[in-house]
């Protein structure tokens, strides 16, 4: 058997083997960044307990192992710093975020709950095709009705209960799922009239403020939004406010595939509770030369009944009758 003496040197680059009984090593050199293994019986390495997750300091070539320094610690400590720091800020940002948009939606909105008469125009080069009315009742807990007025939709019913859409039709018992993108009226979609919000609907963060584009507004602050609920009308929307009192100016408005949709205008106008959105006007980005206008002819503080969010109840009755 090959005697090992005192003082042996382990080869660069590698730690000391276990070799058994009578093991006796009066020094041990590790080459810089290497870790030594540790020997079973009859250790004699200065100090050299290099244990999981430390790192022996490198000061140069066939160096003496004398201590080594705990890392993994103070990284684990920093990086936990750093995710902290990063919460709070993406935190504070998207608080930020939901004010602006509670701002916003405060001009089309101005009531948690409401009764909004509304009017749709379909255009088509500048020509207009078709009117319908609408009376639309909004209540604070994501609950919409939308009831269809003009003579060739008389009795018909879209309601909205948060994620989920229904359409009722006339002498019908079963109401009909549909969906918030679903069309009412030429680029109005269901969503566009059953829901004036978009605090809590969409997330997203701040991009800046710049030119608010071919309008007269000023400066706007360019938010870019992600949809946070499955039943809202548009995956993605690139929304301008004004700068100065946080109005919507324009809107970018893109489909589940990331495809531009529409693009909205927002037109402002004193009302009863001061500045509102007084029309919408939904530019077709697919279609060409098809516009569709969203006037908001009245809105009142109105606070609907309960059972009128029902389906069931919408199939045999007819509210406010």
């Amino acid at each position: 058997m090959c005697e090992i003496g005192l003082g042996a040197h382990a080869p660069r680059g590698h730690g000391l083997p276990a070799t058994g009984y009578g093991q006796s090593y009066g020094s041990a050199y590790a080459r810089p960044g290497y870790r030594l293994r540790a020997t079973r019986y009859g250790r004699n390495i200065a100090n050299a307990h290099a244990l999981r997750g430390y790192r022996l300091p490198a000061t140069g070539y066939r160096q003496k192992v004398t201590e080594a320094q705990p890392l993994r610690g103070a990284r684990s400590r920093l990086a936990l710093v750093a995710l902290a720091f990063a919460f709070l800020t993406s935190t504070a940002a998207a608080d930020d975020v939901q004010t602006l948009l509670a701002a916003a939606d405060a001009y089309r909105l101005a009531h948690e709950s409401a009764k909004v008469e509304t009017e749709v125009v379909s255009m088509k080069h500048g020509a207009v095709q078709k009117e319908r009315r609408y009376t639309v009742f909004q209540r604070a807990d994501r609950r919409s009705l939308v009831l269809m007025r003009s003579p060739a939709e008389q009795g018909q019913k879209v309601l909205m209960l948060a994620d989920d859409y229904w359409l009722i039709l006339p002498k019908t018992q079963r109401p009909v799922r549909i969906t918030p993108t679903q069309k009412l009226l030429g680029e109005a979609s269901t969503g566009d009239i059953a829901t004036m919000r978009w605090a809590g609907d969409y997330t997203g963060q701040v991009v800046g403020v710049e030119s608010c584009g071919d309008t007269d507004a000023g400066d706007c602050t360019h938010l870019s939004l992600q949809a946070a609920r499955k039943g809202t009308t548009y995956a993605r929307v690139e929304l301008w406010l004004s700068a100065a009192n946080r109005a919507p100016v324009r809107a970018d408005l893109y489909l589940a595939s990331d495809k531009l949709a529409k693009r909205a205008r927002f037109v402002l106008a004193p009302g009863d509770d001061g500045l509102a959105v007084s029309e919408m006007q939904l530019i077709d980005e697919i279609q060409a030369g098809r516009t569709t206008v969203v006037r908001y002819l009245s809105r009142m503080a109105h606070e609907a009944p309960l059972e009128w969010f029902n389906p069931m109840f919408l199939t045999r009755s007819e509210p406010g009758s």
